[in-house]
This record gives C-alpha cells, sequence and structure tokens, in this order.
C-alpha cells in the first residue's frame, strides 16, 4: 500500500449497498478508492452490502468516503450509523441526506421559500395521477420520490401512458412524485465547499436524461461552457448554491434545473452523493474548473474532517 503523505489517515471507502443503484456505486467506489491509493492515501473499499459493521470494526478507520448511491446510502442512513459510530464522512449529514433522498419534501422546502420548482404531486393513487395531468397537461414526469439515477422515471405524454408509468414508478416501493415537465435546456450544476462549478448543459439523445443517458450510453452531449451569457450562469450558479443551502447540505452536491422557453430556470432535485464514474457529472465540472480527478477526491475527503 502506498505510503500515506496527505495526513488523512486511513480511509474506508464505502461503496455498493443493496440499493437499485449497486451497479453505480461500485463504479464509483473503484474510481475513488483508485484515486485515493495514486494520492498516497492509505484506503480500504468496503461493500456495504455484506457485514459492513463487522469490516468496520475491523480497521481502525479515521475518515469514511461514502461513494453509496440510492436507498441506505444516500437518504441518511449510512450518515447516522457513522454519526454514532464516531466516524467522520464525506458529505452531507444526517437531515440533509434523508431530505435529498426524498424529492417530494425537498420540493416543499423549496416552495416553502418561493424558489422556483415544477408544479408537482404525490400521487398516492393512478386517480390522483389521473387529476394532475388534467391539471397541468401533458407532458409530465413520473418517477419515485425516493430513488435516485432515474430509476424508474417516464416522461408520459398522453393520458394512456399513466397506469404504465405510475407502476414503474411504484415497483421500486417509493412513493410517487408527479412534476409538471418543462420544455426546454437542462443544466447541471455542482457544488464543492459551497461553491458552484461551472454549469453543464446536457442534451441526452434520448427522450430525458435517463438511465441508459446517464450511464450506458455515449451520445449524451455535454456541453461546458454550457451555452449561457455569463450573467445567466452566474443567476444559474447562485440559484443552485440557495436550494443547496435551503437543505442543509454540505461537503459536495450537485442540483439539476430546466430552463424553459422563457429563460426561466427551474429546479428539479439535489444529488448529496453524485456518481463518481468515467460518465459522471461532477468530476467533469470540476475538470472545467481546473481541478483534476484526484484532486476533487482530496477535496471532498478533507472537508469530512472539519
Amino acid at each position: 500500500m502506498a505510503q500515506n503523505n496527505v495526513n488523512l489517515g486511513k480511509v474506508a471507502v464505502l461503496y455498493g449497498g443493496n440499493s437499485a443503484e449497486r451497479e453505480v456505486s461500485l463504479n464509483s467506489g473503484n474510481a475513488v478508492y483508485k484515486a485515493l491509493v495514486q494520492s498516497g492515501v492509505d484506503a480500504i473499499k468496503i461493500d456495504t452490502k455484506d457485514d459492513f459493521i463487522g469490516q468496520l470494526s475491523a480497521h481502525d478507520f479515521d475518515l469514511a468516503f461514502i461513494a453509496l448511491h440510492g436507498v441506505g446510502g444516500e437518504d441518511g442512513t449510512i450518515q447516522g450509523m457513522l454519526e454514532f459510530y464516531g466516524l467522520p464522512y464525506t458529505g452531507s449529514g444526517v437531515k440533509a441526506s434523508a431530505i435529498c433522498m426524498d424529492k417530494w419534501r425537498t420540493k416543499l422546502i423549496w416552495m416553502g421559500l418561493a424558489l422556483p420548482t415544477p408544479k408537482f404531486i404525490k400521487a398516492d393513487s393512478l386517480d390522483m395521477l389521473k387529476a394532475f395531468s388534467n391539471e397541468v397537461g401533458f407532458p409530465i414526469m413520473v418517477k419515485p420520490a425516493l430513488e435516485g439515477s432515474s430509476i424508474g422515471i417516464s416522461k408520459v405524454k398522453q393520458a394512456s401512458e399513466l397506469e404504465a408509468a405510475f407502476d414503474s414508478a411504484t415497483s421500486t416501493g417509493s412513493p410517487v412524485l408527479a412534476e409538471q415537465f418543462i420544455t426546454g435546456k437542462e443544466f447541471t450544476v455542482a457544488v464543492l465547499g459551497g461553491k458552484a462549478l461551472p454549469a453543464i448543459q446536457l442534451k441526452p439523445a434520448n427522450e430525458f436524461y435517463d438511465y441508459d443517458a446517464k450511464y450506458l450510453q455515449d451520445d449524451t452531449e455535454y456541453l461546458v461552457p454550457c451555452g449561457l451569457s455569463e450573467d445567466k450562469e452566474s443567476e444559474l450558479q447562485a440559484l443552485a448554491v440557495q436550494a443547496y443551502d435551503a437543505l442543509d447540505c454540505s461537503g459536495w452536491g450537485r442540483v439539476d434545473f430546466m430552463q424553459d422557453e422563457d429563460g426561466q430556470f427551474w429546479l428539479i432535485e439535489v444529488n448529496t452523493v453524485p456518481g463518481m464514474t468515467d460518465h459522471s457529472l461532477v468530476p467533469m465540472a470540476a475538470n472545467a474548473a481546473g481541478i483534476n480527478f484526484s484532486q476533487l477526491v482530496l477535496s471532498i475527503l478533507e472537508a469530512a474532517e472539519k
């Protein structure tokens, strides 16, 4: 193992887990681990799927890098356990992690603060979903409120598609969030250490930036610079930090937006443990700011000490 020359002690890279995003997490964790070792950090990978407590107890760790996505890793569960264990960890705390994992409650907070987010409803039944579509019109987005990586999400263009979309979202075991679709451009802004990185415009070949576009396909376009004027990008970055701070996020994260045809930005969601794969957006934004992958990983980890 490489000599630890960055004074971060022994680091547990937590990855894998049991969520629907396990495969993405394995890729993220492996990339983070490789970067840490190359930087001289004494790092050990721990797949939280099997005997997590036993593995953690077998080593005298100083810090934990959370590379877990989805339920059980991004929802405050692992964060609470690590706090009980007394082990500092990367990213947002228990409260912010739990809120951001719940897209419905995230949007309730933004709505209460008069931050712009598309009209939405928690659809407890197909009838509620039909009533919402009648109110806002098509298309609408139907998604699990408690999943990430666009798992179970559907863009619904007509009434005949509602039932299949509702079934797809409920099949994850999550409550269903329905959201008015914003026609326009898609942007994302990474936040690192409380500051916004350069915005990225996403131009997926698919209907929207779904799971395949995120992780499997190579035909999504990522525009950095994002194509906005300097003033509009500054506006977008400021809104990202405001939305991030409103949820008490910390360390790092990513805020996703749509921009309508009138130029108005609309908040969609926050990811508190974004992907760290070769298709991932935070490393891309960091690179545009002159921060390479290893520097990004170390910056995220160093913030856990504070």
